[in-house]
């Protein structure tokens, strides 16, 4: 007895293969399309992420110059660590800045020749200029005559304010100017209040001033 022979596999039709390819045509449009509208908002919302990343850097690296001159060896026994000192800049009259102490500098400081120890800084913010660092060291040999240095922390700050405690009524005020005590000194700050801008986008900063001998061990 004879046996049937074996049927063969039936090929794609043209029909078919059309169809197919059809098929994965539109779903790699469909799939780019995904790809970059997703690339468009993310690229939308980088400048927001950007700017507020930046913000906060600022402001961890004010707290965390601040909290540096409120620690020994830069808060010496019976002074006070952050203060209010008249300061040259290198153009403008004196004026009074917060004033601090950095024994080994900071990593934005660019010097001429080696770096030196016992760093007095202070901060002062300028109109389309941001908020600029003025510094030099006690060691140097012109250090009462010459004004400063100065280094941009960031040019994103266009305003500095001043938050003072108000033990009477228990409530912060935010001054544009160094408040005055009675006796019409100008008086440190609690906190400052940084604002940023940048395009249309405005952001708020608020570094609180370590007090003296705040986070020393308690013996």
């Amino acid at each position: 007895m004879k046996s049937r022979p074996s049927k063969t596999a039936r090929g794609f039709t043209l029909l078919e293969i059309l169809l197919a390819l059809a098929l994965v045509a539109l779903l790699l449009v469909a799939l780019n399309t995904f790809v970059f509208s997703m690339g468009e908002l993310w690229g939308k919302g980088a400048d927001v992420r950007l700017f507020d990343q930046h913000v906060r850097a600022v402001t961890r690296f004010l707290e965390h110059e601040l909290r540096a001159s409120a620690l020994p060896p830069a808060a010496r026994a019976n002074s006070t660590p952050i203060a209010l000192q008249e300061i040259r800049p290198q153009t403008g009259a004196m004026e009074k800045m917060l004033t601090f102490e950095l024994p080994a500098g900071s990593r934005l400081f660019r010097w001429p020749e080696r770096p030196l120890p016992e760093v007095i800084c202070s901060f002062q913010a300028r109109p389309n200029e941001g908020l600029i660092l003025l510094w030099h060291s006690r060691l140097e040999k012109n250090f009462d005559t010459e004004a400063p240095r100065e280094t941009v922390v960031t040019p994103l700050v266009s305003g500095l304010t001043y938050d003072y405690w108000d033990p009477d009524t228990n409530r912060w005020t935010t001054e544009t100017a160094l408040k005055m005590d009675p006796q019409g000194q100008p008086m440190t700050p609690q906190r400052l209040r940084l604002k940023f801008s940048y395009a249309k986008m405005t952001r708020e900063s608020v570094v609180t001033l370590p007090m003296p001998g705040e986070g020393l061990p308690v013996f």
